[in-house]
């Protein structure tokens, strides 16, 4: 288990020990940004498919609150945070490439269109017996790509590890024309509602906001 925390002074504090369940650097930097300090645990889980009558969105909630039960399992007095995010076209989800070629593929396909992003967030905290979900949905457009530009970007190494073989925070902002919601949700963790949840459950409070929140604890 790794220790990871924002440098100097962020906008919010933790309140209780809160694990990533994630490798995933851009949840991390997202987190990091506003201050909140966190441990990270990789999850192992495997973000296997479901079933034919399983929605996308239902997909991408089990694979998040199995993450984040899988580590919560280990520490059972910890506040444990999870999410899972995937592109769907026309209802059919695409996860990360497993080759250069199927990036060009995915990225062909969506090229010209429109796409949903949908991130699952899951928070569990094992002894005091609560989970809390939420799932966030952004629509992006892309532009009407060319078969240079595809193979130029997929030669970037950029789209290897990424749900739909493109990072909106990276080069492959090119990409994208327009989008429709979070944009943090692209990056791959709806920043504004994970903060709302965390601090629901008191896990974090803006800088100054600790004795208001304990009294209300």
């Amino acid at each position: 288990m790794s220790r990871d925390a924002a440098p100097g002074r962020g906008i919010f504090q933790n309140l209780d020990r809160l694990i990533l369940a994630s490798s995933s650097p851009r949840r991390k930097a997202l987190l990091e940004s506003v201050g909140v300090e966190f441990d990270v645990v990789g999850s192992g889980v495997d973000e296997e498919a479901g079933s034919p009558d399983e929605s996308p969105g239902e997909q991408v909630l089990r694979c998040a609150v199995a993450k984040a039960q899988a580590v919560s399992s280990i520490y059972p007095a910890s506040w444990v945070l999870a999410a899972d995010t995937i592109v769907v076209l026309n209802g059919r989800i695409f996860g990360k490439p497993e080759s250069p070629e199927e990036a060009a593929r995915i990225l062909s396909e969506l090229s010209g269109g429109i796409h949903m992003v949908i991130s699952a967030v899951c928070l569990v905290h094992r002894e005091k017996k609560s989970k809390e979900t939420l799932t966030v949905s952004t629509e992006v457009r892309f532009k009407q790509l060319t078969v240079e530009e595809i193979d130029a970007y997929v030669q970037t190494g950029e789209p290897m590890d990424k749900a739909g073989a493109y990072g909106i925070q990276g080069i492959g902002a090119f990409l994208v024309r327009s989008i429709n919601g979070s944009y943090t949700n692209v990056v791959g963790l709806p920043l504004c509602d994970t903060l709302e949840l965390l601090a629901k459950r008191c896990v974090i409070a803006p800088h100054g906001a600790r004795g208001d929140v304990l009294e209300r604890q």
